[in-house]
This record gives structure tokens, C-alpha cells and sequence, in this order.
């Protein structure tokens, strides 16, 4: 390469390499950052429900082999153990039909009808009797008073408005199979058909959902206030499809009570409506790390252990090893907690390694890129995650801290994983309003059985206007 002797040439040439290398910075950056969406494309394809939020049913024929969340080591054998109660059928003291099966004739041929019996063993068969529909006729009569010569007809009861009408029993029955037993109008109405003869037409079934709904308003709004005084609410939120558009079930619940309401919107559009009342909760709330909830400053927040552990195992299959030091520091102080539920033995100890390992993480994640002018600088799903880590430590750390907050969300995502199979089975909701029914009756629903209550007892109470037995 010949290179100019005179300083002109020489000025002109470095400008040249100059604007040359400010276009190769240019390119390298862009280089960069398309390595790293490859690299966070190429971590999507391998997620699978141990280290993403994804369902185990996304996993498909690939699923990995089935591990415990949380191992614990009991020491006691696998099976029931001995004291354990167990739910086999047993003899009960008065049957409804007994049949006797008594021997007619000896062996040596004499009769033995006239003989006196007695009972040497007892075997009991249960079972369902012939399913039919009882019909209560009532009768409004006359008479005329021998007094005073008045003639008086009777009247019938308030809740028999109409000539033919299916009773409490059936409305319970047909509302308990649509919400909790997750069957579509059509099945429910076959079902009957085979059973009973008589096919219970939809508008029925609607008309029982919304009868249920609306007598369970005051039952909802004791469940409100009970969980604004509860010191730990859990919370969770999952798509609904409602007349062709998404809409979000939210959930707030404790061990005894369960809330869910039907929203157009999952972040602070919802959790600032009518319908939610995070606002005013001061208690300590557990929920996905979902940005909406550390919105709100009123109240305390705990991050679920479980999300964490997954997002992290997403990062160790990458290679992370800031994020294998924190996975590991997690589960020493899960165990260290008396596995959840009480404080961690060495606290102070898990707080240090936690503030190492955030510095580790700093030093090991690539620092944040400016795509574009003006717009937040671009984030790696690791540096995302260690960010989280550096700023709510007390919300990841609170199981540990406090002994009434527990390691992970499960018990939020059980109470809105029935709306999920409700969607398998029976589809999207038509209208908005079939979904606040559904939301509200599954919410007593999943408080009946929490509180180990006859879930058809409850619902055939709240239909006749009786007292309910829950406890607020």
C-alpha cells in the first residue's frame, strides 16, 4: 500500500479510516445485538416447564422427566403411614334394605324355613338407586269461613312463580356441574336426558347461574373484607377468552378464601378497578413478580420461589453462573426455613451470599444496549432477571424473613387453574357477563372445599336461602 508523503493526503486518509471505523463500530454493535436475540430466540425453543412458566402440558411428547419442585428428605417410607386416615368404604350401622339369605334345606334333607336365625357375617353393597326426578305438587284450596261466611283461597310459596318449574335441587345440581365440574350447557343437558328423562334446555341453566350469582353478592363481600384484614393474600391473574376477545380472571385468595373477578385488562387498569381492592390491602402480598403489584406501595410483596427457581434454571441451561449460585442460595434457605414455613436459621448468612452473587451477576451479564435513541436500552432476559434480584431482594427474601409468608404462589395458581380447564373443556365464554357468574360462583366454589364443606350442601343452602357454613 503506497502512503501519501505530503500532510494534506495523510489528513484526508485518517478521515477516511476514521469515518470507517465509526461505521464498523456501528455494524459491531448491530452484530451484538442480533447475536443476543439469537441467543435468546435459540433459549425460547428450549423452554419447557422446568425452566419457564410454561404448562407441563406445552412440554408434549419431548417432556423431561418429572422432578420434584421442592425435594425433601422425610426419612419415612413411601405409602400411607401408620395413624393414617384412610377413606375406604366401612360397614355402616343402619342400611337402607337388608336381604337375608338364609339356607332351605339341610343336607340331610330337613326343611329349615321354621328354623330361628342368626346373623354370622355382613357384607353392605353401595350403590346408586334408580335416578328419577321427585315432583312436590302444591295445591292452592278454598274454604269458607263457618264465622263470618268470608270465602279464603290460599296462596302459593314466593319461590313457585310458575306452573311447571324445576326446583333448587336441580338448579344446584346443574350449577355445580358447569362451574365446578366444568361441563358446557350441552353435556349438562344430556346428562339429564339419560338420567332422568327430562332435557333441561339452556336458557334453565343460564337462569340458574344467574339466580346463584346474584344471591352470592353478599357472601362475596364478606370474602372481600375477610381478606383485607388477612395477613397474607396470594395473587394471580390468567388469560380468559370472553366473546372473541381476552380478558384476564384475577385472583386474590388466602387458605380459607378465595376472590376472583373478571377483567378487559390484567395490569393497574384492573388492580385500580371497582373490582379489586389491592389499593387498600396493607398485608403482605404474594404474587409472580408481575410489575403491576410492586406498584403498590401500601402493602408488603413476596416474589413466588417457584417462578424464581425456573426463571433461573432457564439461565443455568444457558451457562449462568451467577444464576446456578443464586438457584442454589435459594434452596439452602427454602430448607434452612423449615422447607417454607418458618424463618430461615441463618439468615444474615443467605443476605450476604445474596448481595456476592448480585455483584457476580453484575460483572457476568452483558450491560444493557441502546437500540435506538430516545427508547429503553435493551435487556438480555439475564440482565432482566439479575436487575429483579438487586432491586427487590426484600420481596425475594420475605419467605425467609417471616415465618407466616410461604415460599412459593401455588395455592393462587390452584384457584385459577379450574378456569383453565373450565376453557378445554366447555370453550370461550360468550359474554361478559357469563364469565362474572362463572368468576363469582367458582370463587364460593373453591372457599366451600377449602373449607372441607359439602360443596352441593353449600350452593342448595344459598339457593333456598338458608345459612351458609363458611367461616370469614
Amino acid at each position: 500500500m503506497n502512503l501519501p508523503n505530503d500532510i494534506a493526503s495523510c489528513h484526508k486518509l485518517i478521515l477516511a479510516q476514521q469515518a470507517m471505523i465509526e461505521k464498523l463500530m456501528e455494524q459491531m454493535i448491530k452484530v451484538e445485538t442480533l447475536q443476543a436475540k439469537v441467543k435468546e430466540l435459540e433459549g425460547r425453543l428450549n423452554q419447557n416447564s422446568s425452566n419457564s412458566h410454561r404448562p407441563p402440558s406445552s412440554d408434549g411428547l419431548k417432556k423431561p422427566p418429572v422432578k420434584p419442585a421442592f425435594p425433601r428428605k422425610s426419612g419415612k417410607k413411601q405409602g400411607g403411614q401408620s395413624g393414617h386416615k384412610g377413606r375406604t368404604l366401612e360397614l355402616i350401622t343402619n342400611p337402607d334394605h337388608i336381604i337375608p339369605h338364609v339356607p332351605s334345606v339341610c343336607s340331610c334333607g330337613h326343611d329349615l324355613s321354621q328354623e330361628s336365625r342368626t346373623t354370622v357375617e355382613k357384607r353392605q353393597v353401595f350403590d346408586l338407586p334408580e335416578p328419577k326426578l321427585e315432583v312436590t305438587e302444591h295445591q292452592v284450596q278454598s274454604c269458607t269461613c263457618s264465622n263470618c261466611g268470608k270465602f279464603n283461597i290460599g296462596s302459593f310459596p314466593t319461590q313457585i312463580p310458575a306452573r311447571v318449574q324445576y326446583g333448587s335441587g336441580v338448579r344446584t345440581l346443574t350449577v355445580l356441574l358447569y362451574n365446578g365440574m366444568n361441563l358446557p350447557y350441552g353435556k349438562i343437558r344430556q346428562l339429564f336426558t339419560d338420567l332422568f328423562g327430562y332435557e333441561l334446555n339452556e336458557s334453565t341453566q343460564i337462569n340458574a347461574q344467574k339466580r346463584c350469582f346474584t344471591k352470592l353478592e353478599p357472601v362475596e363481600r364478606q370474602t372481600r373484607q375477610a381478606l383485607l384484614a388477612s395477613s397474607v393474600n396470594h395473587y394471580d391473574e390468567t388469560g380468559l377468552r370472553v366473546a372473541g376477545k381476552l380478558h384476564w380472571l384475577h385472583n386474590c385468595s388466602n387458605e380459607r378464601l378465595t376472590y376472583l373477578f373478571v377483567h378487559p385488562k390484567r395490569g393497574s387498569d384492573a388492580l385500580d378497578s371497582e373490582y379489586s381492592d389491592i389499593t387498600r390491602y396493607t398485608g403482605c402480598a404474594v404474587h409472580d413478580r408481575w410489575r403491576s403489584y410492586f406498584l403498590y406501595k401500601n402493602c408488603q410483596h413476596s416474589d413466588c420461589g417457584a417462578h424464581l427457581l425456573r426463571d433461573l434454571q432457564s439461565l443455568i441451561d444457558k451457562g449462568s453462573n451467577w444464576a446456578l449460585l443464586m438457584h442454589n442460595l435459594l434452596m439452602e434457605a427454602y430448607q434452612k426455613s423449615n422447607y417454607g414455613k418458618g424463618i430461615c436459621s441463618n439468615l444474615k448468612t443467605v443476605q450476604k451470599k445474596y448481595d456476592q452473587i448480585c455483584r457476580k451477576g453484575q460483572k457476568e451479564e452483558p450491560p444493557p444496549i441502546q437500540r435506538f435513541p430516545g427508547k429503553r436500552p435493551w435487556r438480555t432476559k439475564g440482565r432482566n432477571l439479575l436487575e429483579h434480584f438487586v432491586d427487590f431482594k426484600q420481596a425475594v427474601l420475605a419467605f425467609a424473613e417471616y415465618e407466616h409468608i410461604p415460599f412459593t404462589n401455588n395455592l393462587a395458581e390452584r384457584d385459577v387453574r379450574p378456569a383453565k380447564v373450565k376453557q378445554k373443556v366447555s370453550g370461550s365464554f360468550r359474554t361478559f357477563t357469563g364469565a362474572q357468574h362463572y368468576a363469582r360462583i367458582q370463587a364460593f366454589i373453591s372457599t366451600a372445599r377449602k373449607q372441607q364443606l359439602n360443596v352441593f350442601n353449600e350452593l342448595l343452602a344459598i339457593f333456598n336461602g338458608s345459612p351458609i357454613s363458611f367461616s370469614f
